[in-house]
């Protein structure tokens, strides 16, 4: 596989998801504010999330990454057609950090590192 292939393969546009769309999610986005190789978007899954997800977030989408399991449970049952194909990653991060805080933004990093050799 060639180089160029490759970079074609990797993802460009991140899209976070939890669910209120303040904290985990936003921090996320945040982290790629400005960033050379990634465009990052997010969303929340609850009715009252800042954002909330839509079909448009997700085909956008090049990878979709959730903080928790539930939120790809949530976006299978709602958005299955459009999720068909595309990369969700559990990030596995619990709910009880506030926006932008410094282990929070430790712990995404250090998650998502594996997924995003440009970080």
């Amino acid at each position: 596989m060639s180089k160029e292939s490759i970079k074609l393969a990797e993802p460009r546009q991140l899209l976070f998801i939890c669910s209120q769309n303040r904290w985990r999610s936003l921090t996320a986005e945040r982290l790629f504010d400005a960033h050379p190789h990634y465009e990052a978007r997010s969303a929340g899954t609850e009715p009252g999330a800042r954002v909330r997800v839509q079909v448009g977030h997700l085909g956008w989408a090049d990878v979709v990454f959730v903080m928790e399991r539930r939120h790809a449970d949530i976006l299978r049952d709602k958005f299955g057609a459009a999720l068909a194909g595309k990369p969700v990653v559990n990030l596995r991060i619990p709910d009880k950090f506030q926006f932008l805080a410094p282990l929070l933004v430790e712990l995404l990093r250090e998650r998502l590192r594996e997924h995003l050799p440009h970080l």
